[in-house]
């Protein structure tokens, strides 16, 4: 799924501008990261594109009725719900050996009667992330979604993620503060400028898959992204 995205201003209430003259273009199951400093309008971009917020000159364009995924920087579960019921909110055909398959896909193997207070946080991700993927989305995004995850469970859930990803090729937009997870992940990086935020810096991969997070490859494409734009991640591009 295309999807074009023109963003003339984006304004709070208080008169605020957090976005300005933001352009870009997402090819039908491309992998796009959007890494900024805090504060940049990440996610405020994230919820124009979903249609969260629509106070905003510009325009989207996306096709109508489009399934859109979108997994939450916290898990967001029902806590009175199973998992099993969570994941139903979603997809009420996910039972029986669909839901299994599907849990065991991603580490959870037997856990379809567990309430979210039962799970560790690493394990509540796994079924917001499985929760994001059961709708068949043309569009998924994510914001920050494996943040202050320990380092193995983060990269358990990056391969999981890279797993569904392939098998439904949907379009990804993928927020991060992490250069090393956005080179890791992406097919293509968008780097944002301090608010307001527009593209400062765009960067296509070209980088063979699997990539380790530590993996020479990204760790030496992230040191010379460094020595050319030390200010990159605080959103200037010299």
């Amino acid at each position: 799924m295309t999807l074009s995205v023109a963003i003339h201003s984006k304004r709070f209430a208080n008169g605020h501008c957090a976005i300005q003259d933001l352009h870009f273009t997402a090819r039908p199951g491309e992998f796009v990261a959007i890494v900024g400093p805090s504060g940049a309008g990440k996610s405020s971009l994230l919820k124009i594109i979903s249609g969260l917020d629509t106070a905003f000159e510009g325009r989207l364009q996306l096709p109508e009725a489009a399934r859109v995924g979108y997994m939450f920087q916290e898990p967001r579960l029902m806590p009175w719900l199973t998992v099993a019921q969570n994941l139903a909110l979603v997809d009420q055909t996910a039972s029986g050996a669909r839901l299994a398959g599907a849990l065991e896909r991603v580490g959870l193997k037997d856990c379809e009667n567990l309430f979210p207070n039962q799970l560790s946080g690493g394990m509540q991700r796994r079924v917001a992330l499985l929760r994001a993927f059961l709708v068949a989305p043309q569009l998924l995004l994510m914001d920050e979604p494996f943040q202050s995850l320990d380092a193995p469970t983060a990269d358990q859930l990056r391969a999981h993620l890279l797993e569904l990803w392939q098998g439904t090729q949907a379009t990804v937009l993928f927020v991060t503060h992490s250069l090393q997870e956005a080179l890791c992940l992406a097919d293509r990086v968008l780097f944002l400028s301090a608010g307001p935020a527009h593209i400062a810096l765009e960067l296509p991969l070209d980088v063979a898959r699997p990539r380790g997070l530590d993996s020479p490859a990204v760790q030496a494409l992230a040191q010379e992204l460094m020595q050319r734009h030390p200010d990159l991640l605080k959103g200037r591009v010299d």
